[in-house]
């Protein structure tokens, strides 16, 4: 069976919106974890890539990659895998999704991706797409949470677990500590039973 994983960029007060400089954050807020992706960073990255073969995406997130990554080269490290990788966009109010090797889902998502799930392959990573994976969480469907912590507070944006209705302990699989001051979290969410 199939892993459903999140990688997310956060900060301590929880801020997981905008971490490269999409538009949605005032100006002097866009860009925020750069400072703290160093080489450690991006070797984690680059496994997390190297494990999965699809990525599912929340509309918002959708949007702003389908915006970038095909205008960067294929022979980009990032660029071919973004552009090449099977992408499964969950949203109510797309009716289609342009990017290439993208698929929409509507409808009953927790049923889609149980039956993505069952399906040969490997892992399926959720990069970004907060409010996407906090319903995903409550609905135990992410088999693995990957935090990349920064130390620093926003004071604004979307937080991870702004208004969050259900509480989910975690196991911890493994921590890092980056020279940079990031510390990389990989977290077992439990199960309800």
């Amino acid at each position: 069976m199939r892993k459903l994983t999140s990688a997310l960029f956060i900060t301590l007060d929880g801020v997981v919106e905008a971490p490269g400089g999409e538009p949605t954050l005032p100006e002097k807020l866009r860009g925020w974890s750069m400072p703290y992706t160093n080489d450690e960073a991006q070797q984690v990255i680059g496994a997390a890539m190297a494990n999965s073969d699809a990525m599912l995406l929340g509309r918002k997130t959708y949007e702003g990659f389908a915006a970038f990554w095909p205008s960067v080269p294929e022979d980009d490290l990032f660029g071919g895998y973004m552009n090449n990788q099977t992408k499964y966009v969950v949203s109510t109010t797309l009716n289609k999704a342009e990017w290439k090797n993208s698929h929409l889902i509507q409808g009953d998502v927790v049923a889609e991706l149980n039956r993505l799930k069952q399906q040969p392959g490997k892992d399926i990573s959720t990069v970004g797409s907060g409010t996407l994976v906090r319903s995903l969480l409550k609905a135990d469907l992410i088999d693995e949470l990957q935090l990349m912590l920064c130390p620093v507070v926003l004071g604004a944006g979307q937080r991870l677990f702004a208004g969050a209705d259900f509480m989910k302990a975690m196991k911890v699989l493994e921590t890092k500590t980056f020279t940079s001051g990031m510390i990389y979290l990989r977290l077992q969410p439990e199960k309800q039973v």
